[in-house]
């Protein structure tokens, strides 16, 4: 058995066991009355290092005293220092501002102490310099309300998917700003990580953030790899779109999103992103285009982060886990009837309507007005298609300039055909004698 761990259990013990090193012996003596307090006078004058502290100091006669007798009747626990009859209550607080900062940390759990006495302040609710960060994080801990824990009791609970390709985790991580040209663009890179083995199924780096974007990076890893079990995201807008949950509802994915404002419940991907940044994305220096950054994400994906055993994984690496993943294939065109979405526009009298902020053209002249359904296939770059009374009509991108330099042939107009109806020419006829133009069908 190692020696190591018979340690005092808290700094109180602690104590007691020096003050015990000091009256100890003397309790262990037969003493006359005389003679005891010639002891504890000699020991007063000699010069201690309390537990924590760097300098000696003194006791009086007294305390030595008071220890003594503290031991002699209830050993070690009698020499442990009481503790302050105020702990806990924060002594610098008011009733009302212990309150209010209790309820301040109730509604907003994971708002830090600066955070709140800074806001405090700023709303004239308290007095700057009223109170240090050290008295308000005291009362919450003795309050037991730490930061990030609900006051309902929430536990949160260390989870991971029964399998590979189970549940899929995807989020986006802001990098650093890329110098193109005589200007910067943002950099988004998109991530899509399976839950039980932290294996990266997607990386891909945008200059933007949109459900284009997402739909874009899960169509690849469907193809690559099979549909997983669950999607797991976060509460964006890029999560939040139409066509990606009319996607997971028809591929049979279920589409989870996790609670506001509750980062470490995605607790898997965050620590991905931060590893992708201390291992890549701090390290970027002067990249000038998407590529040199994409070359790079994989680089780091394939010959480290993939590679490297993961304390997740009871040392583990991911691609050796992923190995095992069995996922359900998905074909060509499930997929496409799974991500063609419709939408309904109405047909210009010039024959063109507007699709994703692009304008397309209508041969079909009839049309005009009309309102119609357009169907468009996000698996392929084909042209979108108008659905119409169980017709379908192809699209072509409009080119006004063609348009203007184009030569229609018009058909002459033709004139409707008339009944012979002349009055005057009839009398006239019948005037100088002549024949009626039109004679009866003779009855037989």
């Amino acid at each position: 058995m190692s020696t190591d761990l018979l340690r005092p259990r808290d700094h109180a013990e602690e104590v007691a066991l020096f003050r015990a090193e000091i009256v100890g012996a003397l309790v262990r003596r037969e003493l006359s009355r005389g003679e005891l307090a010639a002891e504890i006078a000699k020991l007063a004058e000699v010069r201690y290092r309390p537990p924590g502290r760097r300098a000696t100091k003194c006791y009086g006669v007294s305390t030595i005293e008071r220890w003594f007798y503290a031991y002699k009747r209830d050993g070690l626990d009698g020499l442990k220092p009481d503790a302050r009859s105020d702990r806990g209550r924060a002594r610098e607080l008011t009733a009302e501002q212990r309150a209010l900062l209790l309820d301040i940390r109730r509604e907003h759990p994971g708002a830090s102490v600066p955070l709140i006495l800074r806001t405090l302040v700023l709303d004239g609710r308290l007095a700057k310099g009223a109170v240090s960060v050290t008295t308000v994080t005291r009362l919450y801990r003795e309050a037991k309300l730490p930061r990030g824990v609900r006051p309902e009791g929430h536990t949160r609970l260390r989870w991971q998917a029964d399998h590979p390709g189970a549940l899929f985790h995807g989020d986006v991580c802001h990098g650093p700003a890329l110098r193109i040209g005589q200007t910067t663009k943002p950099l988004r890179v998109h991530a899509l990580l399976d839950d039980a083995s932290r294996f990266v199924v997607a990386l891909e780096a945008h200059h933007t953030e949109r459900e284009d974007d997402m739909l874009g990076l899960f169509l690849g890893v469907l193809r690559r790899h099979g549909r997983p079990d669950a999607l797991y995201l976060d509460n964006g807008s890029t999560y939040r779109g139409e066509a990606l949950r009319i996607a997971c509802e028809r591929l049979d994915i279920t589409l989870l999103h996790a609670q506001p404002y509750d980062a470490p419940a995605r607790g898997k991907m965050e620590r991905f992103w931060r590893t992708l940044r201390e291992g890549c994305l701090d390290h970027l220096g002067t990249m000038t285009s998407l590529h040199d950054v994409q070359a790079r994400l994989l680089a780091f994906l394939d010959e480290h982060y993939h590679q490297t055993p993961h304390g997740g994984l009871f040392g583990k690496s991911p691609a050796d886990v992923w190995s095992t993943a069995t996922l359900r294939i998905v074909d060509e065109p499930t997929l496409a009837t799974a991500l063609t979405t419709h939408t309904r526009r109405r047909v210009r009298k010039d024959g063109t309507l507007d699709v994703d902020g692009q304008t397309w053209q209508l041969d079909q002249g009839f049309l005009a007005g009309a309102v119609v359904t357009v169907a468009i296939d996000l698996t392929s770059t084909t042209a979108p298609i108008v659905e119409h009374d169980k017709r379908r009509y192809v699209l072509r991108p409009v080119d006004p300039i063609a348009a203007g330099k184009t030569r229609r042939k018009r058909p002459a107009p033709e004139r409707p055909a008339t009944i012979p109806f002349d009055p005057p020419g009839a009398l006239l006829d019948r005037v100088v004698g002549r024949p009626p133009r039109h004679r009866l069908p003779e009855e037989d």
